[in-house]
């Protein structure tokens, strides 16, 4: 590959970058459990995906004082 024959100024590679930015990924409310998931994706929480149970999800108990 080739390389620049002379350095790219600072502002010049400042615009370059300007679209290289990390985006907020979308967030929507699980139907059964009503916490934020990722859209298009099974709820981590409690593991239904379009109104049906795809996975069970167990929960851990806490050790408490003894």
């Amino acid at each position: 590959m080739p390389n620049p024959k002379r350095r790219h100024s600072h502002s010049r590679k400042k615009k370059k970058q300007t679209h290289h930015k990390v985006s907020i990924p979308t967030l929507v409310e699980c139907k059964e459990c009503k916490k934020l998931k990722p859209s298009h994706m099974i709820c981590p929480f409690c593991g239904y995906y379009a109104g049906r149970e795809v996975i069970k999800i167990e929960v851990k108990e806490k050790k408490g004082k003894r």
